[in-house]
């Protein structure tokens, strides 16, 4: 079974920058789509971003637009989240997805049959 391991997250003022990584490991991978996905205290888990694996197509929630961006190796089956001009809105548990199958929709959660434990980012005032 894949497994997906991230990394990255601490705590970190509004307006400074984090880079998360997620990294799969067990056998060799070849996803059809990956995302970031969080969850604020008290909130329900939301869609951050994702990108085709091989054509690289990215799309955004408009919440993150011009300051998150996504992006992967292929080679090495591992995705990074880049955040800049982080805000306290910001703060979430950042999870990472991978979908095996294909699919026409890119921000559903249903969509990925793959997920990471989590990692903490917090963005202080």
């Amino acid at each position: 079974q894949v497994q997906l391991v991230e990394s990255g997250g601490g705590l970190v003022q509004a307006g400074g920058s984090l880079r998360l990584s997620c990294t799969a490991s067990g056998r060799a991978f070849s996803p059809y789509v990956m995302a970031w996905f969080r969850q604020a205290p008290g909130k329900e888990r939301e869609f951050v971003a994702s990108i085709k694996w091989i054509l690289g197509s990215t799309y955004y929630a408009d919440s993150v637009k011009g300051r998150l961006t996504i992006s992967r190796v292929n080679a090495k089956t591992t995705l990074y989240l880049q955040m800049n001009s982080l805000k306290p809105e910001d703060t979430a548990v950042y999870y990472c997805a991978a979908g095996s199958l294909f699919t026409t929709e890119f921000v559903s959660e249903s969509e990925f049959n793959y997920w990471g434990q989590g990692t903490q980012v917090t963005v202080s005032s």
